[in-house]
């Protein structure tokens, strides 16, 4: 696609790189460091969904000025220390500009609400506005940080619909049938942050009650395609987003049990993927894929798949991804009933895992440490039958697990919940049942739902037990997953 030889109306003016962030960030890596703020956020009751690529956006120079939310977490990590002294500019000196371009009027003024604003709006508003704040931090690109502020602030009755508006814009005017205007970075920006969303989501409370929601946005994404953008990078951006969303709302559709809506939107990403030469994008689409082939049943499509997926990914230099793509395979191997070839994929697992992270990781990888490559290899163990060593590494995620990724928590306690159970334990398994029934209102997953399906019907010789009598109540009671 050419880009654009149309300039805009006012330059741009490079952002200074913050080498004052840079050297606090030290011998971390920036996911590393990414999760450090979330704890961080986390000691002082705030709530931000930093990761890599904000962090990278800070030591680039592209945020200023981080937002009051961000402001808060930072000084709480750097006691002492002021905004200036992080490398940040005045507040003042990037309140209240005002730019022009590809004739829209922009706002001026304080469009930055802080937690301490009182409107009429109830608790639970706030906790919503709290979960997306820091989607708002400043931006040098005045035009970027409107489209931002504009898409994510004009939905909140819901976390979810918050979450999952950015786009709405463009897809009212093709809605229309006007034809949408060409795309410019506000909708680049958009859409990743769109992405950034649903994982965040996702972590915490699971697919089923978002993947409708994340249709609309789908579309969007691809319609801002077929409209072209102003410029090559602007259009590789666009591409990779539209990609990186179709694989999201196929993880949603894929973790809510269907699986032909998510093998069709996990093609669709591959097909993006290549079409833009994003050998990134293949990797995770692939990856996804063998993932999903691997659930429906499929496994010697899910070996030929993580294998693809590999063959992808070797270029780019991350062996945490490497890792996982490994972990794919094993999967794969496992469901062959093929140990051999599983435990060969697990020790590359293992082996790549073990070098460490680097600043090639993906971004959307933020979710794979120690309790995801635990979890993963549970899994493995239980598909082949072992189910002492598949509660082994069942627990040890568990216990691994950071708790903001309240889905996965639930996850591998109830993987370690039936591996127990189909082990000979069931008290064991009863307990290990009941915390995952804790999580369930937080959590809408229809994977989890039905590995405990199997779990009860597992237990159910051994209702005789207080405690499995206890969990089989309980699972009863529970309302039934549309």
């Amino acid at each position: 696609m050419a880009s654009s030889t149309v300039t805009s109306a006012q330059p741009e003016r490079p952002p200074r790189p913050n080498l004052a962030f840079r050297r606090l960030r030290g011998k971390r890596s920036p996911a590393e460091f990414a999760a450090a703020v979330r704890r961080a956020a986390r000691e002082i009751g705030e709530r931000v969904s930093c990761d890599a690529r904000y962090v990278g956006r800070v030591e680039a120079g592209e945020i200023r000025c981080p937002n009051y939310a961000y402001e808060r977490v930072f000084l709480h990590m750097f006691p002492g220390r002021t905004l200036t002294d992080l490398g940040f500019a005045p507040r003042s000196s990037v309140r209240g500009r005002q730019a022009r371009g590809a004739g829209e009027s922009w706002e001026a003024g304080e469009p930055y609400k802080t937690h301490d604003t009182r409107d009429n709006r109830d608790t639970r508003d706030s906790r919503d506005n709290r979960d997306t704040q820091d989607l708002y931090e400043t931006h040098d690109n005045n035009e970027e940080s409107d489209v931002l502020r504009r898409a994510f602030m004009t939905s909140g009755a819901t976390v979810a619909a918050a979450s999952l508006g950015p786009l709405g814009l463009a897809l009212d005017a093709a809605a229309a049938g006007r034809p949408t205007r060409r795309a410019g970075t506000g909708e680049a920006g958009a859409l990743e942050e769109a992405v950034r969303r649903i994982r965040l989501l996702d972590d915490r409370h699971g697919a089923d009650g978002l993947y409708r929601r994340a249709a609309a946005p789908l579309r969007t994404a691809y319609a801002l395609l077929d409209a072209g953008a102003s410029r090559q990078a602007t259009a590789d951006r666009l591409y990779t987003g539209a990609g990186e969303l179709a694989i999201s709302v196929g993880w949603l559709a894929h973790d809510s049990g269907r699986f032909d809506d998510a093998r069709s939107h996990y093609a669709e990403a591959l097909a993006t993927a290549r079409m833009n030469g994003d050998a990134g994008l293949e990797a995770h689409a692939f990856c996804n894929m063998a993932f999903l082939a691997r659930d429906a049943g499929r496994p010697r499509e899910a070996v030929r798949a993580a294998q693809a997926a590999q063959r992808a990914a070797r270029p780019l230099g991350s062996d945490r991804l490497m890792s996982l793509l490994s972990l794919r395979e094993a999967g794969g191997w496992a469901g062959l009933a093929d140990r051999v070839g599983c435990e060969q994929a697990l020790v590359r697992a293992q082996t790549f895992y073990g070098r460490g992270p680097s600043d090639t990781d993906p971004e959307w990888m933020s979710f794979y440490g120690e309790a995801e490559l635990e979890g993963l290899e549970a899994q493995c163990w239980s598909t082949l039958g072992d189910w002492p060593r598949a509660a082994r590494h069942a627990r040890r995620a568990a216990d691994l697990q950071d708790p903001h990724f309240t889905r996965n928590l639930a996850l591998y306690s109830a993987e370690l919940a039936d591996d127990l159970a189909r082990g000979g334990r069931p008290d064991e398994a009863a307990g290990a049942g009941l915390r995952v029934l804790d999580l369930l209102g937080e959590v809408q997953s229809s994977r989890i739902h039905t590995m405990l399906a199997g779990t009860t019907r597992v237990l159910l010789p051994h209702r005789r037990s207080p405690t499995v009598s206890t969990f089989l109540d309980r699972h009863g009671a529970l309302p039934r997953p549309a």
